[in-house]
């Protein structure tokens, strides 16, 4: 019986008619273009909630998240430091009472003050130095809030890139059950193998598998981004904007130029620098002695008289092979190791530009093949197949072959596009400076 059926032409396009008219929704989902997504499209898992958008996360991260806020707090401690530093020590005021047994006995009250004054240049020298410290600690404060930022980013379009991946594995669940109830058809009908039906069955139990995987990660990464921006890790947040890929059209060496003149990691050590220099030189002036003077008020109650007294002290440095002599030392060693660092960070910070801008290239060119090639050729084939499956000229597995391509074609594409925002975001926290200027929208 079941030869007679296969044979009967009228059997065999009544299944391919039933099989087009239950497919065909999905075949024209499948042919939608990833990259170019209506804006008013919905996840499936993230129905009901709200849109989060970027920007408005940026400035909240600015406002409220602690890390920026105790680096805001270290510059604002080092820059009260500048007048401390500049200003002379505070005066003595000194009272006493003499009595001297003379053969005109001395005795009454003593009253005056006394005032430490540094060599001179000391003090404008301490006052170099804390500010070239606060200088530095404010390099440190915009340096970690654009890797606090360029952080927020890269989980931004990392969630992004998981609520793509549900829609596309959930779009594709609904295929495998469509595929799986033809399977069903065909194998009742003895037009197909129940190997078929039990592959779909897998594929829609690996599906859920993975669905599973994607929402312990959008959860992660939920928890990471209120992290960030000082909400409660275990709060709501919502589904991310869509995304448009950019082209970055700043060359390398510009790039390059750019992190040497703007970044701030940079302009820190280089600060650094300027503060071991000018430790060095108050150092150095540590060999010149400090002076102390004392202006005093004298009564003599005997004689119902007054008088006074002026004294000058000189600090000598006298210990100086232990003292003065091992501060130049110090100041000297650390002169050399804040260049050591600038050298070292320039080194990093140039790689990091190289890094971030081929890793830029890379990801349009693959944008490029993957959306213009790979998608529409993976779409037509999946369409050839499942034409094919209907009338029996395909196998079951190259249908589900051409699905599961499609499906790692267009997730690929979503990532790639995340991994140039990723790029874009380092690049920016690298230069010191949006890149806005020099990208263009790609349409």
């Amino acid at each position: 019986m079941t030869p007679s059926i296969a044979r009967n032409p009228i059997w065999s396009f009544a299944f391919f008619f039933f099989f087009i008219v239950l497919v065909s929704p999905w075949s024209v989902s499948a042919e939608e273009d990833p990259g170019n997504v209506p804006s008013n499209s919905t996840i499936h898992s993230s129905q009901g909630e709200r849109r989060i958008d970027l920007a408005s996360l940026i400035a909240e991260l600015e406002g409220v998240n602690p890390e920026i806020r105790a680096a805001r707090q270290r510059w604002e401690a080092a820059k009260a430091v500048v007048p401390q530093v500049q200003t002379l020590p505070d005066p003595r005021l000194q009272l006493g009472y003499q009595r001297m047994p003379m053969t005109d006995p001395l005795q009454g009250a003593m009253y005056g003050f006394g005032q430490e004054i540094p060599f001179p240049g000391k003090l404008s020298l301490k006052g170099e130095v804390a500010q070239r410290e606060a200088e530095r600690m404010e390099q440190e404060f915009n340096a970690t809030r654009l890797r606090l930022i360029a952080a927020l980013k890269e989980g931004y379009f990392n969630l992004h890139f998981v609520h793509k991946s549900i829609e596309i594995v959930e779009r594709n669940k609904a295929l495998l059950l469509q595929f799986e109830k033809t399977a069903k058809a065909r194998y009742s009908v003895g037009q197909a193998a129940q190997q078929d039906v039990f592959r779909a069955q897998l594929e829609i139990s690996r599906v859920l598998d993975r669905l599973a995987v994607l929402d312990q990660q959008k959860e992660s990464l939920h928890a990471a981004i209120n992290r960030l921006v000082n909400r409660p890790p275990a709060g709501p947040l919502g589904t991310p904007d869509e995304i448009h890929t950019t082209i970055l059209t700043i060359p390398l060496h510009e790039l390059s130029q750019r992190a040497d003149a703007f970044s701030p990691a940079l302009l820190a050590t280089a600060k650094g620098i300027d503060r071991s220099e000018r430790s060095l030189s108050l150092a150095k002036r540590q060999y010149y002695p400090d002076f102390d003077i004392t202006a005093l008020g004298l009564r003599n109650d005997r004689i119902n008289d007054n008088g006074y007294q002026v004294m000058l002290g000189i600090k000598i440095p006298l210990f100086y092979e232990s003292k003065q002599k091992q501060g130049v030392r110090e100041a000297m060693a650390g002169l050399e190791g804040a260049r050591e660092d600038f050298a070292a960070t320039r080194q990093d910070l140039l790689f990091q530009v190289k890094d971030g801008f081929v890793q830029a290239q890379r990801a349009e060119r693959l944008i490029t093949i993957l959306r213009d090639a790979i998608i529409p050729q993976a779409t037509l084939a999946l369409q050839a197949a499942q034409a094919g499956y209907g009338v029996g000229k395909v196998d079951f597995l190259t249908l589900l072959n051409s699905l599961l391509t499609l499906q790692d074609s267009q997730l690929e594409l979503h990532g790639e596009m995340v991994n140039h925002e990723k790029a874009i975001a380092r690049l920016e926290a690298v230069t010191g400076q949006p890149l806005t200027g020099g990208l263009l929208e790609r349409k």
